[in-house]
């Protein structure tokens, strides 16, 4: 089980479906503030405002909320205005990390994070001390039922995609960076909304580690993310099937 298993879900995620809804319509109320204060507020004309619409579906927001959301950002409020940031340092283990976050105060959630890294005995590095681990690419997701895998495989060729994987779940569509929004588009007109469309940061090898150290990066991570700040964490670890197993019982 390596950390850049996005669309299998890692486990570390175990208790994020057992999270208060408040939190995580939050998390996606900034998102949609922010993508609609730095684009156009009509998602078929902003492609980060529609991602963030489509989580808000899936999270089951009502649409009212969403529509607020688009309003304050498409608006002049100071205070809604939220800043984004990357931090970056190394965990248990030795294990890379990055953390994307939307604030409203810099100094507050550098703190936070800050002192989440040193109580599990990881550090805070500087900007790119440790993306130049991760590759930056855009991943589409569908479920295994959208289509079957050969006609899925043709779609992404011909949309210009880098990589296909698909299993008797989901089909996982890779991008770079630069072709995403075109992808999406190509595959979205032919199969419809996909379950998620981002862009995330990949680990370009992974870091094995042991139980001990699994334990307490599971539990930083899980810190990390309880975080309003923080939308998105990322890690290159790698666990045992049997370690994996022993720690979710």
């Amino acid at each position: 089980m390596a950390g850049h298993s996005q669309f299998k879900n890692i486990m570390y995620r175990k208790g994020a479906q057992d999270k208060k809804r408040a939190k995580v319509f939050t998390k996606i109320i900034r998102e949609l503030t922010t993508a609609a204060r730095t684009g156009l507020p009509d998602p078929a004309a902003n492609p980060r405002l529609r991602a963030a619409v489509l989580a808000a579906r899936q999270a089951n927001m009502p649409k009212d909320t969403v529509d607020r959301a688009i309003k304050r950002g498409s608006g002049s409020g100071a205070d809604e205005a939220y800043d984004e940031v990357r931090y970056e340092g190394y965990g248990p283990g030795r294990t890379a990390i990055i953390v994307e976050a939307l604030t409203d105060n810099r100094n507050r959630t550098a703190s936070e994070i800050r002192a989440a890294f040193t109580k599990a005995g990881g550090a805070l590095g500087e900007t790119n001390s440790v993306s130049f681990m991760f590759e930056r690419v855009g991943e589409i997701a569908y479920p295994a039922a959208a289509a079957g895998a050969d006609e899925m495989f043709e779609a992404v060729i011909e949309a210009g995609a880098e990589n296909f994987d698909s299993d008797d779940e989901q089909h996982l569509v890779t991008t770079a960076p630069e072709d995403f929004n075109t992808v999406r588009d190509a595959l979205e007109n032919r199969f419809g909304p996909a379950d998620s469309a981002r862009l995330t940061w990949r680990p370009k090898t992974t870091a094995p580690i042991g139980e001990d150290s699994a334990e307490t990066l599971f539990k930083l991570l899980e810190t990390l993310e309880d975080s309003d700040d923080v939308q998105n964490v990322y890690a290159n670890f790698e666990v045992a099937e049997d370690v994996m197993a022993r720690l979710g019982a």
